[in-house]
Order: structure tokens, then C-alpha cells, then sequence
């Protein structure tokens, strides 16, 4: 029998070690060219890479697209992470006026939930989630808080940002750009877009807990409505694409919402996130009962019968809805017009009856919010 030496075990050990990294970094390697191969797919799918009017970007080089020549290039793809970018908004309205309408824009993200994964996996078991939580809060919550936004950038040079799914495709079409196909390889998020319009310039977009939301009032005139944020910033730039992607499911809401947050879900549920539209009652802007207050592309959706008689009255906190419960859009459609003739012919009584129907129907019937 052969006794092995200490050290011959320890050699042993060690070259079973190099062996493991070698499998790691051979199957990292692996996925890497796999990864690669859907990049250039995707790429070569929308844009001719041969043109000379295509320009890249690549990862550590310059990524200023205001130095690039304006209206000149059919498309323009950049593989540094948007979350690195310092001013997200004026890099995307730098390549808009590089771009004509119909130019294709491909870029990419690390979303907040790609990050979550990763973090999880970097680090061990708690470790991990307390990493994430001051994560969140520093490169999250402070970009978006005026009070911390100094410190957050001081400190980052507005690098390896957390930004939401919602965020990103919201931000593209503030900045004028139109979400053509959105794809998830490795943990990046790669998105292609083309230009359709000039950006919005929102100087001003809204990041606080309350968020006043532009509605159609009476008379058609646009107020703002507000409400506890429920949703992602820039949500509002998404109805549309929501609506093309998911249409909607029962109870006239846009199906598979992915701009709702988790605690936004919570809030709607209880009706918590409208409790601030209590001051656009105070305001005059609403009543107590009544239709609710929609959005331009989503009072579009009706029938144009409804969409004037609309216009007539003020919308309400308390809609009609939760004394139907309709399921369908027709169905929602139909609620709203018996409701709305009725107070045309009685105004006050019509009111307190569907008052009264409508906390009958949350008591008793377990009516919730989505």
C-alpha cells in the first residue's frame, strides 16, 4: 500500500481546484459567445450592420452622441449600460436629432430585477438581501429625491444607476422613440426602438409619493389628478405600448401591468393610493360620485357617444363601476352611460343612491381595487 505525503495531497487538492475554475470559466466562456450570438441576431434583425450611416457604440470608448452629425445616421447602437449613463434623457434626445424618423436605436439595461438576481447570487444567504436593501436605497432612492440627488451624484458621477424596466422603456418614448422589440440575453435587457417623433422634453418628470396624473375633466379641459404613486416613473409615457402588448383583462384595467410596483399592487387593492384625490374635490376638479377621471389614449378607447357625454359632468372619486362590476370594456361602457343619464335627469338623488350601492357592494360583497 502507497501512503500519499501531505503535500502530495495539497498538490492534489490544488489541481482539482484549478480544474472546477477551469470548467467555471470555460462554461462562462461559453455562455458569453452564446450570449453574443443573440446580440448580433437581434442587431442584424433590424439594422445593416455594413452601412456606413450605422454607428456604434462601444462600451469604453467616448459616448457623447451630441459630437455626431444630426439627421445622418439610419442607426445607431450603443453597448454601454444606460445605467451608467450621467443624464439619461439628454444622451436619448442627443441620438434623437441624430436619427431621421423610422432610425433604429438598440441600447441596454441592467433592470432593477436583473440587479436583485445578481446581487443574490454574488452574495451569501442574508448577506445578500441586506446588501440589496442599502443598494436600493443609495443608487435607487437617492437619484430621484431632490434632498439626496447631490450626494447620489457627487459620489457616482451618475454611474451603475438603478433603473426599472417601466423607467427605461418610459424614458425612450418621453425622448421620442417607439419600443419595437424588447429581448432579455444574459442579465442585460436589450431593447430596439426607433425614432418617431421629437422628445417630449419633460424638464420636470415626477419621482415624488404623490404624482398628479393628467386626466380629462369636464368640458374635455386636462387636470391634474392626484394620487399616491402606485406605479414606476414614466409610467405614463407607457399606456399606449401597454395597451398594443396586453390590450386589457377584466374590469376594463391594462392586463399584465408591468409598471405597477409591488407595493403600488398593495395600495390599489385598498383604495389607499386615491386618498389624495380628496384635494381635487376641495379644488372643484372632481365631485364625490362619478365617472372616473381617464386619461387622453384611454377615454379614446370609447365609443364617441360617450366620450361628449363624458364631457358634460365632472368625474368622481366614487365611480360607477363598483356598483356594476362590469368585466368587459362594453360592459364598463354601458355602466358609465346609465349612470351619467340618470344624473342628467337627477342630479342629487342619483348621487346618493349609487353612494349608498357602492358601499353595499365594497361591505358586503368584498369589491377590491386591482
Amino acid at each position: 500500500m502507497i501512503f500519499k505525503t501531505d503535500s502530495t495531497e495539497a498538490k492534489l487538492l490544488q489541481l482539482e481546484e484549478f480544474a472546477e475554475m477551469d470548467a467555471v470559466l470555460a462554461t462562462k466562456a461559453k455562455n458569453d459567445v452564446h450570449n453574443e450570438r443573440f446580440v448580433i441576431n437581434l442587431i442584424e434583425k433590424y439594422v445593416d450592420t455594413a452601412r456606413s450611416d450605422c454607428f456604434t457604440f462601444a462600451v469604453n470608448n467616448h459616448d457623447d452622441a451630441s459630437q455626431l452629425a444630426d439627421d445622418f445616421y439610419h442607426a445607431i447602437i450603443h453597448f454601454k449600460r444606460v445605467n451608467n449613463f450621467h443624464f439619461i434623457n439628454k444622451q436619448f434626445e442627443a441620438i434623437n436629432a441624430k436619427l431621421p424618423v423610422g432610425g433604429i436605436f438598440i441600447s441596454k439595461v441592467e433592470t432593477n430585477d436583473l440587479r436583485k438576481q445578481r446581487l443574490m447570487e454574488k452574495y451569501p444567504p442574508y448577506l445578500n438581501k441586506l446588501y440589496y436593501f442599502f443598494d436600493f436605497i443609495f443608487k435607487r432612492v437617492f437619484p430621484k429625491l431632490p434632498v439626496t440627488q447631490q450626494i447620489y451624484y457627487a459620489v457616482t458621477k451618475g454611474h451603475n444607476r438603478v433603473l426599472s424596466k417601466t423607467e427605461m422603456l418610459g424614458r425612450l418614448y418621453s425622448c421620442g422613440f417607439r419600443v419595437l422589440e424588447e429581448r432579455y440575453i444574459g442579465n442585460r435587457l436589450y431593447i430596439v426602438s426607433e425614432k418617431f417623433r421629437e422628445p417630449a422634453y419633460d424638464e420636470d418628470p415626477s419621482y415624488g409619493i404623490i404624482y398628479p396624473m393628467k386626466r380629462v375633466g369636464k368640458g374635455g379641459k386636462i387636470i391634474s389628478v392626484y394620487k399616491f404613486r402606485t406605479m414606476h416613473a414614466y409610467a405614463e409615457y407607457l399606456q399606449e405600448y401597454i395597451y398594443e402588448k396586453n390590450n386589457l383583462e377584466e374590469g376594463g384595467k391594462f392586463k399584465d401591468d408591468f409598471r405597477v410596483s409591488r407595493v403600488g399592487r398593495m395600495l390599489r387593492k385598498y383604495w389607499i393610493d386615491e386618498l389624495p384625490m380628496i384635494l381635487n374635490v376641495f379644488k372643484g376638479d372632481l365631485k364625490i360620485v362619478g365617472v372616473r377621471p381617464l386619461s387622453r389614449h384611454y377615454l379614446s378607447l370609447y365609443s364617441k357617444e360617450l366620450q361628449e357625454m363624458r364631457k358634460k359632468f365632472k368625474p368622481g372619486l366614487i365611480p360607477p363601476y363598483y356598483v356594476d362590476l362590469p368585466k368587459t370594456m362594453e360592459e364598463i361602457m354601458d355602466s358609465e352611460m346609465r349612470y351619467l343619464k340618470a344624473y342628467q335627469k337627477n342630479p342629487f338623488l342619483t348621487d346618493i343612491r349609487y353612494f349608498l350601492m357602492v358601499f353595499y357592494t365594497i361591505l358586503f360583497k368584498r369589491a377590491r381595487s386591482k
